[in-house]
């Protein structure tokens, strides 16, 4: 069974009652594990003997005198042992029934070199065919995004890749599980929905102060718009329900339906829901986070204010969905009529190039052309040749101007004499290709350098251009082109082909300050490849001078014809002799063209 949500929403109490029941109506050895010693000796172990001497059923049953001692109890005749999970011993000495593994998210990874703790307390039980283990925490950092339900109308947290929540083993657990959500019914409506973060309000601009006093929360249905005040909340609490996907609930709190079917039954529970912190506190303890702006501070108001997981940089990371909306009608291939100029960029890896191509128009105006990857291992010549022929691959007559390819990449055992792929590539091609080296910081956008490159078979050495690049600078350049008005000139635009993966990768990536004033990207996701390698267009795209490029020219080189005003009658003049047409490109290829 796994618990998760926020702080003060009586997880420990929830241990207690459940231990002190099983104790008392049939007794099983039980195993607690907490975070730490302190925790368990300090907080814990006094709150269990609380409860022993306070139920008189329990307190009968309790054996005193030398074998009870801080960490080990006997109930009923059964051990109750106090663990934390930096002892590997205390988590292997005794058999248990029944379980209980508390803010599994501050937990070690590794016990000593043994092991998960959970992993070493699930084998407590191998004996009991009865087995149970219960796993509550708050949550830390990971990325999920709400997903609507289509049979239940209910906004459920969808599943995210395991790597986009490694930070939060709970949370893992939690969405292996049956991920049932309590959910609260509109008091205007009837509907049901999830309460999470993003349904607290309060008054805009308002101090953390204010907010205490009028935070408020707002039914999600946009016909419906219903306040429910704190006073509301026990209500609320009387009316909720566990509803998991795969399930629906009515109006009458009926729920029908039946979740997946898993080993795991999961639980989460919104702070929100907390009968003993207010709307409002929650609201306060938010906003002075954000003034302040400490991440730690932000951090821990979302985990054990919300039960929610943190993305780094904040929660105003523009959502995946958000981008996908800039997808225009083209497809791949296909190249708009304003695009002039088309460049390329290509993220290597060790067994993919993930490459696409952007066209330029006026005022730096861009499209994705095309965007994909190449398998294959690239300290090998055949994903190179696949390369070649995409980069030498016309887009209706328009070739690729300039591209720029990451060349950060080693093997992980060089040969003697190993020459840098890229370098080698950008050689064969140095008419339009160019190596990349990109850095956190450099005192300009963009700083060309020369390298050096071992021509194969002939021993001897030929200069290339090397580009350097401040990725900060890019990569926040490609963000604020991300919020571009779509109808103004500087747009970024996307392909009606651009997979939702490439859009979820463009923003997996946040920018935080730290402390010191140092800007820091913080994967939020460990797939970013289409983050660099729009960064690098970005960059591409300025280098062929893309922001000088003039409004209405289109695809074929001409301007969009514009409305003239009939001139005033003129004086005869001597008839002139005829003149061709002057052709707009003569004497700028060099710029327009490759």
């Amino acid at each position: 069974m796994v618990l998760v949500t926020a702080s003060q929403s009586a997880k420990s109490e929830s241990i207690l009652d459940l231990m002190g029941h099983r104790l008392d109506q049939r007794p099983v050895p039980c195993l607690y594990v907490g975070p730490n010693k302190q925790f368990v000796t300090e907080q814990f172990e006094p709150r269990v003997v609380s409860l022993f001497d306070q139920a008189p059923t329990l307190m009968a049953k309790v054996q005193r005198g030398k074998k009870t001692t801080k960490t080990r109890k006997v109930v009923a005749g059964v051990p109750v042992r106090l663990a934390h999970a930096g002892s590997s011993a205390a988590l292997k000495s005794d058999p248990a029934g029944l379980a209980f593994v508390d803010e599994y998210d501050e937990m070690l990874a590794n016990v000593k070199g043994q092991g998960d703790p959970l992993g070493l307390v699930e084998h407590r039980g191998d004996t009991f065919a009865d087995f149970v283990c219960l796993v509550t925490s708050t949550p830390k950092k990971g990325v999920v995004h709400p997903e609507l339900d289509q049979k239940s109308g209910l906004a459920f947290w969808g599943k995210a890749p395991s790597d986009d929540v490694r930070e939060s083993p709970i949370w893992n657990l939690w969405q292996q599980g049956t991920r049932h959500h309590w959910c609260w019914p509109c008091l205007h409506c009837g509907e049901y929905f999830v309460p999470r973060f993003d349904r607290l309000r309060w008054p805009e601009g308002a101090t953390a102060t204010e907010a205490r006093e009028n935070a408020w929360i707002e039914c999600p249905r946009p016909q419906c718009g219903g306040v429910m005040q704190d006073q509301d909340k026990r209500l609320l609490n009387d009316r909720g329900r566990y509803v998991a996907p795969g399930q629906t609930v009515n109006a009458n709190g009926f729920v029908d339906g039946e979740p997946e079917k898993t080993l795991t039954i999961s639980f989460w529970v919104s702070g929100l829901c907390s009968p003993f912190v207010t709307f409002g506190e929650r609201a306060a303890e938010y906003i002075e986070a954000e003034a302040l702006g400490d991440s730690a501070m932000v951090q821990r108001s979302v985990n054990a204010g919300f039960g929610e997981l943190y993305a780094p940089g904040g929660r105003d990371i523009k959502e995946w969905q958000q981008i996908a909306r800039r997808r225009l009608p083209h497809r791949f291939g296909e190249v708009p009529d304003k695009v002039v100029r088309v460049t390329a960029a290509v993220d290597v890896q060790k067994t993919a190039l993930y490459w696409s191509k952007r066209g330029w128009g006026e005022r730096g105006t861009s499209w994705q052309i095309e965007s994909g990857f190449l398998h294959g291992y690239t300290d090998q010549p055949e994903v190179w040749t696949d390369l070649a022929n995409v980069l030498l691959d016309d887009c209706e007559g328009l070739h690729v101007s300039l591209a720029l390819i990451d060349s950060g990449f080693r093997p992980d055992k060089p040969e003697e004499g190993w020459t840098n792929v890229v370098y080698e590539f950008c050689r064969r091609f140095k008419s339009f290709c160019r190596p990349t080296k990109g850095y956190d910081k450099l005192d300009a956008p963009i700083k060309r350098g020369v390298g050096k490159v071992t021509i194969p078979g002939r021993g001897t050495q030929q200069e290339i251009d090397i580009v350097r690049l401040d990725t900060d600078f890019w990569k926040t350049r490609l963000h604020e082109r991300l919020a571009w008005p779509h109808d103004q000139p500087g747009g970024f635009h996307l392909s009606a082909d651009a997979t939702d993966d490439y859009c979820k990768q463009l923003v997996s990536e946040v920018r935080v300050v730290a402390p010191s004033g140092k800007p820091e990207w913080v994967k939020v996701s460990r797939q970013n490849h289409f983050l660099d390698v729009e960064a690098m267009n970005e960059a591409a795209g300025h280098m062929i001078g893309a922001q000088k490029i003039p409004l209405g020219m289109t695809h074929a080189g001409e301007k969009a014809a514009k409305p003239v005003r009939p001139a005033a009658p003129a004086e005869p003049t001597p008839q002139m002799p005829a003149m061709p047409p002057r052709d707009p490109w003569v004497g700028r290829r060099g710029w327009f063209g490759r």
